[in-house]
Formats: structure tokens, sequence, C-alpha cells
């Protein structure tokens, strides 16, 4: 197999008709009233509420802005207005400006320069919110995650990863930017650099080090069982570049899973005791 963009290319329509139709059927079957989605103007995020408008109608759908004072963005907000605007879905903005104050004042020996803990720390009070609207309204929370970034771990756990479905997690983040523009997300959305917003300038690109249209044929490769040294002959990278994306990926299981636990019974859940989601009883 010869590693090329070609590869990476999808049936947008088809994509999004089976996306929508996944949607639906979750919603009808959990009974749920409708979805609730944290929404920053990225790709990610648009695509996933345009996708869900498209699927149970945009009265539905609630999407939540949540602006902070430290990663504020214009741009953001410009992007957010401009969908809610255009897909037509609920739009409400929460300024977790003091919220988040009051969280650093409130943790004992609290350390403002662990940037990481910090930027985790928001994504989780984020996740809150969402769980919070979707209990007192009766919905479900979708995710926005991608299969580039959930490869890899580039999110926070029982953060940003934390929802009831997530629609697009089977799409590479180049083909989710593809979807985008068939669902007509301006390019200005799908095209622009991602980013966690957890700091101030923050860019995915940057932190991870590699281009997502190079990241993606990585993961392509290595998803198809390829050695790290025939994908970086392909690509013309170093083999250190490949080995050092498949430890972030192996390494990073634990996110994509359900907490562990002892295996003491006939039947152990999450392990050889698991159900439908959408099972019934009789």
């Amino acid at each position: 197999m010869k590693l090329t963009k070609k590869l990476l290319q999808i049936d947008p329509e088809a994509t999004q008709q089976k996306i929508t139709r996944f949607i639906k059927d979750y919603v009808n079957k959990t009974k749920a009233k409708g979805i609730v989605l944290g929404i920053s103007g990225g790709v990610d995020s648009a695509t996933t509420a345009a996708l869900a408008t498209k699927a149970i109608g945009e009265n539905k759908v609630l999407g939540l802005y949540m602006p902070e004072k430290e990663t504020y963005n214009k741009t953001d907000h410009k992007h957010v207005t401009l969908l809610a605007k255009k897909f037509k879905f609920q739009l409400k903005t929460i300024d977790l400006t003091q919220t988040l104050s009051s969280l650093y004042k409130n943790i004992p020996n609290y350390n403002p320069k662990d940037k990481l803990s910090r930027g985790n720390l928001k994504a989780r009070t984020r996740m809150l919110i969402w769980y919070y609207y979707a209990n007192h309204q009766n919905r479900i929370v979708a995710g926005s995650s991608d299969k580039s970034e959930t490869m890899i771990g580039y999110y926070t756990k029982w953060g940003d990863a934390a929802a009831d479905i997530v629609p697009i997690m089977d799409l590479y983040k180049t083909q989710v930017r593809q979807l985008a523009l068939h669902l007509d997300i301006p390019p200005s959305i799908a095209k622009r650099p991602s980013t966690p917003a957890l700091w101030s300038s923050q860019i995915a690109e940057e932190e991870i080090g590699l281009k997502y249209e190079i990241l993606d044929l990585i993961l392509y490769g290595l998803e198809h069982l390829m050695s790290s040294q025939t994908i970086a002959k392909q690509l013309q990278l170093p083999t250190k570049t490949i080995a050092t994306i498949k430890t972030r990926w192996l390494q990073t299981e634990h996110k994509r899973q359900m907490p562990l636990t002892t295996k003491l019974e006939y039947r152990t859940i999450n392990t050889d005791f698991r159900l439908a989601r959408t099972t019934e009883l009789k």
C-alpha cells in the first residue's frame, strides 16, 4: 500500500448520511429530547453541530460556547455566531472566567505555573457544564473529537473527550475538513488551525510537531499495520518521527478505555459483561 493523500479522500455525501443516521437513531432509541455540545468556532465542533442539526433538527441542538478571559479570541466569537446563524441551532454563551477563578482560589496548593493541569481543569469544567444541561434538559452530550487527536491522546481525559456519542471520531482531521466543506461550513472555519484553547496562543499542530496532512498518513499506516520503517520511507520522514507518534498512540490507550478492574467473578463489567447501549428491559 502506498501512503498518499488519495487514501484519505472520503465520499462526503455518503459519510454525512451515515453519521446523521447514527445520530438520529441514537437519540430516538435513548428517548432523549435533543443534543448538547460544546461549540468553539473550530472545525470539529462546527462539523458535529452541523451534522446534529441535519440529523434531528436545529431546535433540538444546543451549542454551548464557553469563553474565558485567559484564552478569549474575537475570531472564536465571530465563528460561533456565524455557525449558529447558518445552521440555526440554539446557542448559549457561558463565560467561565469567574467559575475558573473560584476553582483556582479554592483548590489547596493550587499552582498557577502548572500549565497542563490548569488547562485540563478548564476542559473538565466545560464538561461539567455540558452534562448539567444534558441532565437538566434530558439531552445527550455529543463530543467533537476526531480520529487524529483521539489516536494520539491529544485531549483531556474526562474533559473534552467525555460524551455519550462522538459522531466524527472515525474521521481523521483532514477528512473532517473535507466533510466540513461539503456541509457548507465556511472555509475560514473548515481550514482554520485547530486549538484546544486551554492556554493563550495554543496551536495543535505546533504541539503535535506535525501538520495534520502528514500525521493522518502516519496514523493511517499504523492503523493498517504498516511498519514504522515502511511508513518513514514512503513519507520521507525520519523513523524516529514515526516511532514518536506510535509511542504516543500506544501509551495513551488508557485514555480510550473505561477504568480497568480486577477479574474476580463470572462476568466482569466492561470486559466480558457488556450490553447494547439501548438495551430495554422486558
